[in-house]
């Protein structure tokens, strides 16, 4: 059966609430305002705008372009899913591209496709809509386009991210790219804060990770490269419960390590733009001091394997790295 794009629709139901997703196939610049209006409520920086809506509309692949934009509505009580800014929920936008730059276009094996954008609505996170996302681009660029691998960049500190892109979908870390997008604010960025970021490759073949893939305790024989110490600091918004490292160690050649980041880097840049400048320092020294242990760390043979949580009532974040020829 051949993929029809204009009948693409799948539903998405959590927290009592359901949702239409559905490929975008308007010829209407206008209609493509709504996802610059939500990447600005999602991210809250201006100054990163999508390209003006004539350019979005002709850049959809129903057009005359390579991108793919995908939209979830949430419905009303009525079961109709209007489909404006009001009740668009989230989006993925991305485009296609090529992994061979000197073969260029010649060879269809040589695509690939870059996801730029997928955001939810605040209100809407926690609902696992950005990952229902994620699995409708993964069906279309399958059956529809015919591409099999997807590239995409996101800082190696946001442990939802990571949840999502290491564990659920077992992406693989290409590389560790250092202040990728410059200075970059907002709400889920400072621009004290170097936009480092993983470059990560998603082999559409490979399934996810079941229901039952929980992701929680960390291997005995995995050693914690970071000690950790959470301390109580006065936040933006009032006293503050931030993680710091007190001290690392990548002596040895242990065959998995564990390298920790914050529960929630997103509160913690937030929480920490202050004045203070040993609190406001914290996120950007959890930065660099991660920077130096995977950059080192990639440089030594090991490679992200998987992204875990403790057990226990306060859970930690850490990335379970082990050497290419080591098996757990």
């Amino acid at each position: 059966m051949s993929f029809d794009p204009y009948s693409f629709e799948r539903m998405h139901e959590a927290g009592g609430r359901s949702y239409k997703i559905k490929i975008e196939t308007s010829t209407r610049p206008e209609d493509y305002a709504k996802y610059d209006l939500l990447r600005e409520a999602i991210w809250r920086f201006p100054e990163d705008h999508l390209a003006g809506t004539r350019n979005l509309m002709c850049e959809n692949f129903l057009n005359d372009g390579s991108s793919l934009f995908l939209a979830a509505y949430v419905g009303e009580d009525s079961g109709v899913f209007p489909e404006d800014e009001e009740h668009l929920a989230g989006f993925t936008y991305g485009f296609a591209g090529i992994r061979d730059k000197a073969r260029g276009f010649a060879s269809p094996g040589n695509l690939w496709f870059y996801a730029q954008f997928a955001g939810v609505r605040l209100g809407c996170e926690g609902s696992g809509l950005g990952v229902r996302l994620k699995e409708c681009q993964r069906e279309i660029l399958l059956d529809g386009w015919g591409i099999d691998e997807v590239v995409c960049t996101y800082d190696p500190l946001t442990g939802v991210n990571a949840r999502r892109n290491v564990h659920h979908f077992g992406m693989a870390v290409r590389e560790y790219r250092v202040s990728t997008y410059g200075a970059y604010g907002g709400r889920l960025n400072r621009e004290d804060v170097p936009t480092d970021r993983f470059f990560m490759s998603w082999d559409l073949r490979k399934p996810a990770a079941g229901p039952g893939a929980k992701g929680i305790g960390f291997p005995p024989k995995a050693r914690p490269v970071f000690s950790v110490e959470t301390v109580t600091v006065p936040g933006r918004s009032g006293p503050a419960d931030m993680e710091v490292i007190r001290s690392e160690s990548m002596e040895g050649d242990d065959p998995a390590v564990l390298v920790r980041i914050p529960n929630d880097f997103y509160r913690m840049l937030q929480e920490t733009d202050v004045d203070d400048p040993a609190v406001r320092r914290i996120p950007l020294d959890w930065r660099i001091r991660t920077r130096r242990v995977f950059r080192a760390l990639f440089d030594r043979g090991y490679r992200v394997e998987d992204f875990l949580r403790g057990a226990g009532p306060c859970p930690e974040n850490a990335y379970l790295l082990k050497k290419e020829e080591n098996v757990l």
